[in-house]
């Protein structure tokens, strides 16, 4: 009995002791980045310390204003004029489109149902090809259109088959009740089940967001204009603007370009635990 109690003491702080090295290890690296940010640049790869000898501020300044031929804030205002409207029809058109799926029996469901989890195991890569010349027959190069105008005729099979499996837990009732009391189906989506749908909507919010913010190659194969790089374009562009590079100056940028992402997850971490903890649960 003597020593069950004793293991039952012992356990628990191993426990945390165990969770608090493996949480350092996993944020070794953006400790290290956000540590060299602040070093002199010829000393970020001298050495193994990880304190810097000094610290250089202003190696945010210089890197916001200088990176390479458009300063910093251009790639950042190009981002936000990407991600936004690419997340807001995302999720309008994938929550439009899973609803009808959920909810309501047509012609060649089953059919049109397949063939979206089919697109939703099928490699991007694969159909990169055709979408480039489709686009560069459309005259859409250079622009911001390959990525919203997809967002607006639902695309993301992810996203729909995540709305789908998140209405499937919504009673059928709900739409029963509101049908009597004359709702139509569009009604009954906005102020039905939208407001049920918060957790999941704000789950795909943010899983748009990271992706189409941190995407590179599809940024690099559209976008071949400098002053409309994006944030990532941004950042590779500096690593060629000369044989010598900022080190300092650019593991800064890495830091601002990391912070939308960190901020957008940790302001909506609760609708997203709890978004994705639904998310497949039927009633």
């Amino acid at each position: 009995m003597s020593l069950l109690l004793r293991n039952r003491r012992i356990g628990p702080p191993l426990y945390y002791v165990f969770l608090c090295c493996f949480g350092l290890i996993m944020l070794y690296p953006l400790i290290w980045l956000l540590l060299a940010s602040v070093k002199p640049s010829h000393e970020i790869f001298a050495g193994t310390g990880l304190w810097p000898s000094e610290f250089v501020f202003s190696s945010y300044w210089t890197g916001w204003k200088s990176a390479g031929q458009v300063g910093f804030e251009t790639f950042t205002l190009n981002s936000l004029r990407l991600v936004i409207p690419v997340v807001a029809f995302t999720l309008i058109s994938s929550l439009t489109v899973a609803y009808g799926f959920a909810r309501f029996n047509f012609v060649m469901k089953k059919t049109f149902f397949g063939l979206m989890i089919i697109m939703l195991m099928l490699p991007s890569s694969v159909i990169i090809i055709p979408r480039y010349l489709l686009f560069r027959d459309l005259g859409w190069i250079n622009t911001y259109l390959p990525f919203i105008v997809p967002a607006i005729f639902a695309t993301s099979s992810f996203f729909i088959f995540m709305f789908i499996q998140f209405f499937r837990g919504l009673p059928r009732e709900l739409d029963e009740s509101a049908k009597v009391d004359g709702y139509g189906s569009l009604r009954i989506l906005i102020y039905i089940l939208m407001p049920l749908c918060k957790p999941v909507i704000i789950s795909g919010a943010i899983f748009q967001f990271i992706w189409t913010w941190n995407d590179f190659f599809d940024q690099l194969i559209y976008i071949n204009s400098v002053s409309k790089f994006t944030v990532s374009l941004g950042l590779r562009m500096s690593l060629d603007t000369s044989q010598y590079v900022e080190w300092n100056q650019l593991l800064a940028m890495s830091i601002v370009a990391i912070l939308p992402c960190v901020i957008v997850f940790f302001m909506a971490q609760k609708y997203f635990v709890e978004g994705i903890s639904t998310t497949g649960m039927k009633g």
